[in-house]
């Protein structure tokens, strides 16, 4: 059922109690800076910080990408929700009373609301069910693996909340359904039972004797589990199935335990298993999260990068032949933000083929963190892995060798670190022949220059590392034309490029619209002096914009505007998604809101400045169509009216020289 249309009383209590601090520190690692906050942005990939936080105005803004909002949009954006979900989320982690529109749908209301509610509590009670049967009898085994095998003491077991799911086959299904009275839809909706296929009223635990490993969500609730069997049943693990709460592909273990550590030593550490994280928290390095067992995706990188100002990922994944193929396609996923510097990313094997948990059993921490600092960038990994069991003496495995590595470095942006690997792989290829470098390093090259020219033909505006940018381009024009340059056509109009005034006069319009919003008691004079000069703004997003501040109320507070305007963002998304970065200052923009009355005055002024250039080159193209034998009073005029408008911009080129190009960043 769709969710019924709130009441505007309840959505405006959500604003205004909801902490839009607390909410993104929880997605975003926030630093305070002056009475704001700033972090890396979550909706782009950036190496420093340009998302600034306001809890005084309860906005975000960002200066990269020029996202912005309120706390609503924050999460309809992030967590791709619809406007009706963030709201009724937010009620009911602020307890706030929610109404609609139409009380009879309350009821139905209450019950979308409270859905995540009973999951959350259904699994909850699931954990503690499994925890306790692990210290039955029926869990002895489960147990004895865990301090046996695993080494691990009840301190780790209770704090990862590891448990046992008894054998049979209806053991958690009575326990939830008929003892503590869950609904069965709600108990198979939290990926806890299977209806018989031979069957629509008779159910079966998802998981029978097996140890059970808890998942959690950034704040600790359990969303899932994971399963390891106790005897040869495949597979070996087994995780809960996807649910309104648990996305295997955007989870990752023990973040939850993680992310402080994480942020504090500004590194992480990923590796395949859950046991090999416990391990390594056990160890007391507890910045490790695990990716469920499955490749790591891009969605989970970009999780861990929220908390990770360095971006640097360590990637310790089991050194056999499954492993390597794990941390190749997790390299595949995440390649183009390492080729760009947007994540440093090393690749970790550990000796003799062991993983993390075998590690430590055998070999101290102090040895597993010096291998963990000595890990290879992941280009010279995959370098690594190439030249492993080849013998370049071969003809066909060396061609094989050097096309791959061709392949690799094909896709290095940044100029040093080009010749850097070209060099290196040069070196490596030589078999030790110092004399064969610079030619191997020059065929190398000219490979890569091959690719980067069949690029090149398909898309010219493709990035190119600077040393083969040359000699792919030949004598491709480089020079970037003079856009401010007044030139002389053929006949005889002047022209001016238009890119430099229409970037002078956007940035007018913004300064205007943004001192319009912050400052409420220059708003009438900013109206007019509008109707004065008889002006009008020329870009769409900005007209959109000022049609929407002059049907609210003229005396409202800044952040009372500015809380209406978001609601206009959510309901028109395209028209206000330029204008939404007006809604926010940085530090020196807020400085100049002192000198608004003199920055107001500029802005007019090359507002009407462009007009009259407008105007000028207007007339006189009409002048040069007259025929001054057939017209010569028209011809006249339009000279005039020319001179008129010509003059009158020159004048006002001199009011615009106060500098306002600094204050946005446009």
């Amino acid at each position: 059922m769709q969710i019924p249309r709130l009441h505007p009383d309840t959505i405006e209590q959500v604003k205004q109690r909801a902490d839009i601090v607390e909410i993104i520190s929880e997605k975003v690692v926030l630093r305070k800076r002056g009475k704001d906050f700033q972090g890396l942005c979550p909706f782009h990939d950036e190496k420093s910080p340009s998302f600034s936080v306001s809890p005084h105005k309860q906005m975000y803004y960002c200066f990269g990408c020029q996202a912005g909002g309120n706390v609503i949009t924050f999460l309809m954006e992030l967590e791709k929700q619809s406007f009706a979900d963030v709201v009724l989320n937010l009620a009911r982690r602020y307890s706030i009373p929610v109404q609609t529109l139409e009380p009879e749908q309350r009821q139905e209301l209450q019950r979308q609301l409270t859905l995540r509610e009973q999951l959350f509590e259904i699994l909850a009670v699931t954990a503690a069910f499994y925890q306790h049967a692990l210290h039955q009898p029926s869990g002895k085994a489960a147990l004895e693996y865990l301090r046996s095998e695993r080494q691990l003491n009840d301190e780790t077991i209770q704090k990862f909340q590891l448990g046992y799911a008894p054998a049979g086959w209806e053991t958690l299904y009575r326990y939830l359904v008929e003892q503590k009275k869950f609904s069965v839809q709600l108990v198979e909706q939290a990926g806890l039972i299977r209806r018989r296929k031979e069957s629509q009223i008779s159910y079966y635990d998802y998981f029978r004797d097996r140890l059970i490993i808890p998942i959690h969500d950034i704040q600790g609730r359990v969303i899932g589990f994971g399963g390891r069997t106790l005897t040869d049943e495949q597979p070996k693990y087994l995780n809960s199935p996807e649910t309104p709460l648990f996305n295997k592909g955007k989870t990752l273990f023990a973040l939850d335990r993680a992310k402080d550590a994480i942020s504090k030593q500004d590194l992480a550490v990923v590796v395949e298993g859950y046991f090999d994280a416990i391990a390594l928290h056990a160890a007391g390095i507890t910045n490790a999260v695990a990716s469920l067992g499955t490749a790591l995706s891009l969605d989970q990188v970009k999780l861990l990068l929220r908390y990770n100002e360095s971006k640097e990922l360590v990637l310790n994944f089991d050194a056999d032949k499954a492993g390597n193929t794990a941390a190749q396609r997790a390299i595949s996923e995440i390649a183009n933000l390492a080729y760009r510097g947007e994540i440093q990313l090393r690749i970790l094997n550990l000796p003799n083929g062991k993983d993390a948990d075998e590690y430590l059993k055998t070999y101290s921490v102090e040895k597993y963190q010096n291998l963990l600092t000595d890990a290879p960038l992941w280009l010279d990994w995959q370098v690594e892995q190439l030249l492993a069991g080849k013998d370049l003496r071969q003809a066909n495995q060396y061609q094989q060798v050097a096309e791959e590595i061709v392949k690799i470095l094909s896709s290095i942006i940044d100029d040093n670190q080009l010749t850097h690997y070209v060099n290196q792989c040069a070196e490596r290829l030589s078999k030790g022949d110092s004399r064969q470098i610079p030619l191997i390093s020059e065929n190398l090259l000219s490979k890569i220059i091959q690719h980067w020219k069949a690029v090149w033909r398909d898309n010219k505006s493709v990035q190119m590392p600077l040393l083969v940018t040359r000699m792919v381009q030949g004598n491709y024009p480089q020079a970037k034309p003079q856009l401010s340059i007044v030139k002389k056509q053929t006949n005889g109009a002047e022209k001016i490029v238009t890119t430099q005034r229409d970037d002078l006069l956007k940035i007018a319009e913004a300064l205007l619209l943004r001192l319009y919003i912050h400052c409420p008691e220059y708003r009438q004079d900013i109206i007019d002096r509008l109707e004065t000069h008889e002006l009008e703004f020329s870009f769409s997003h900005h007209r959109f914009l000022w049609q929407q501040v002059r049907e609210m109320d003229i005396n409202l507070t800044a952040e009372n505007l500015i809380s209406k305007l978001h609601d206009k963002a959510v309901e028109f998304p395209q028209e206000m998604a330029q204008a939404s970065r007006l809604f926010i200052l940085d530090e020196m923009a807020e400085k100049d809101l002192e000198r608004a009355g003199e920055l107001i005055k500029a802005a007019i002024a090359r507002m009407e400045q462009i007009m009259c250039e407008k105007q000028s080159r207007q007339f006189l193209v009409l002048l040069e169509k007259t025929d001054c034998s057939t017209d010569p009073e028209i011809q006249k005029k339009y000279y005039q009216e020319f001179l008129h408008y010509k003059q009158r911009s020159m004048e006002l080129e001199q009011q615009c020289q106060v500098s306002i190009s600094d204050l946005l960043q446009l």
